[in-house]
């Protein structure tokens, strides 16, 4: 693992950093306008004084101002679940998709007993450890070699592969994200701990005023997991992955709520003259509703799509998560790494299904995974060093709201055929179930070809547009 901080590291830099941050905390209290206030902010020394004083009252927004990325290289995907799970922060990542990534590398944890400290056979389960991760990488090969594409051969990959990572975020979201990872649940990750070590460092050199605020904050922070009441009550039950997504719960009668509010907003009427406005509309144009929602799935800003909601479990694998993830505006429950899965529910690419031989290493390849993992399991190791033995492939029920805007998003992207196929059989029927509750806002839902004529692929598009355009012109 390396992490490095991209640029704000030379004085002048830093100075410049720390006195932006200086300024918001001096503005809403002290007299003259911005600029003003912005030239009283001259001595570093003195603005670090101010900063730390005014985040110790607990008032951290000044600190926002204050962005950093960082390019993180040889980190797994814990590392890469773990920060997109923290969704004020941004993110590039090398994509799977168009990468052969055999000769990527993977990440060795040192085995630890319950107690957290080394394991007395740790030399001997990092050997058999190393051998077992590079069967997995060799399948990954053959399976390319074979013609399978490395956008479904990643499915057989273990979740120590390395990844590489450019990260951007503020400073109160790198407080946080440290924290967490220096003294909450994910610290006893050893990976994640070290991540956190990193953060730590480079904090203390180049954005000094956090230090005595993360230091506090983790001194009040545990590392208890926040279930233990739930499973003090319940028995863990067998772990059931749901066969399609399914919609949980939504906002009752959503095509209204979306006309009424624009309806609401726009003539500063209460619902009942909103009501009255739609129905005298609809006696002039019986396509009224429907015109008007298309006016709203159309414009610049979508406001009235943002006040209902839909709530769906979707099952997915964990090659495939961060397609869901990356979209930030929803509200997304994803499983803990612990306690480990059930490691036999997991799904096979069609592709790979296709063909015999591949199939034949795919299945051998997990089923030798799970054998190995229980081997492992008998030696007691803490389970936190044994989440690396996820594969690609494991599947998972994850919970999500998102707004109707959200869903829309969405669609437009993950409905495409260019789309992966998983993710695009996900939306395809989160559309589906949108569209029978909510008919007139389902209209809009689907790839843009669909719902707007227009594709934005250029010359790597499936060519349905063209299709489309000609029906439409007819």
């Amino acid at each position: 693992m390396k992490i490095e901080l991209l640029g704000g590291y030379t004085k002048d830099e830093l100075d410049a950093r720390i006195k932006k941050v200086a300024s918001a905390g001096k503005l809403s209290r002290f007299p003259g306008n911005v600029f003003e206030v912005v030239e009283t902010c001259s001595d570093t020394e003195k603005n670090i004084k101010l900063i730390k004083r005014i985040i110790g009252m607990g008032h951290k927004s000044i600190i926002e101002h204050d962005y950093l990325v960082f390019a993180l290289c040889d980190v797994t995907p814990i590392v890469e679940q773990t920060i997109i799970g923290n969704r004020l922060t941004s993110f590039t990542i090398k994509s799977r998709r168009e990468v052969d990534f055999r000769n990527a590398g993977f990440y060795v944890p040192e085995f630890r007993n319950k107690d957290m400290s080394i394991h007395k056979d740790n030399e001997k389960l990092k050997e058999l450890y190393e051998k077992h991760m590079k069967y997995l990488f060799n399948t990954y090969g053959d399976i390319v070699d074979e013609g399978i594409n490395v956008e479904d051969a990643r499915f057989v990959l273990p979740y120590s592969f390395h990844a590489n990572i450019i990260m951007g975020l503020d400073a109160r979201e790198l407080e946080k994200l440290t924290v967490s990872l220096l003294a909450g649940p994910l610290s006893r990750i050893s990976e994640l701990r070290e991540l956190g070590e990193n953060f730590r460092s480079i904090i203390e050199e180049a954005v000094p005023y956090l230090t005595d605020s993360m230091q506090a904050e983790i001194e009040k922070t545990s590392d208890k997991t926040p279930f233990e009441y739930l499973e003090s009550v319940s028995k863990r039950p067998e772990i059931s992955i749901i066969d399609k997504p399914h919609l949980v719960s939504y906002t009752p009668s959503a095509d209204d709520v979306i006309l009424n509010s624009s309806v609401m907003y726009h003539y500063q009427v209460d619902r009942i003259a909103a009501n009255k406005i739609i129905e005298d509309a609809v006696q002039k144009d019986v396509n009224f509703k429907e015109k008007l929602m298309d006016v709203i799935l159309h414009k610049e800003e979508r406001r009235e799509l943002e006040q209902v909601q839909f709530t769906f479990q979707i099952p997915i694998s964990l090659s495939i998560l961060t397609h869901l993830t990356r979209h930030r505006m929803h509200s997304l429950l994803i499983p803990e790494f612990l306690p480990m899965w059930d490691m036999k529910n997991h799904i096979t690419p069609p592709t790979i299904e296709a063909n015999e031989k591949c199939l034949k290493l795919f299945n051998s390849a997990v089923e030798k995974n799970i054998e190995m993992f229980e081997e492992f399991k008998k030696y007691d190791i803490l389970e936190e060093d044994l989440i690396y033995f996820y594969l690609g492939c494991q599947m998972l029920n994850v919970m999500t709201t998102f707004n109707a805007r959200t869903a829309q998003w969405i669609c437009r992207l993950r409905c495409c055929n260019k789309a992966q196929w998983q993710i695009r059989n996900v939306a395809k029927e989160v559309a589906k179930q949108i569209k029978e509750v909510s008919p007139l806002f389902g209209k809009g839902l689907g790839p843009t070809c669909m719902t707007d004529y227009v594709c934005n692929e250029g010359r790597e598009s499936c060519g349905l547009i063209n299709t489309i355009l000609e029906q439409k012109n007819k």
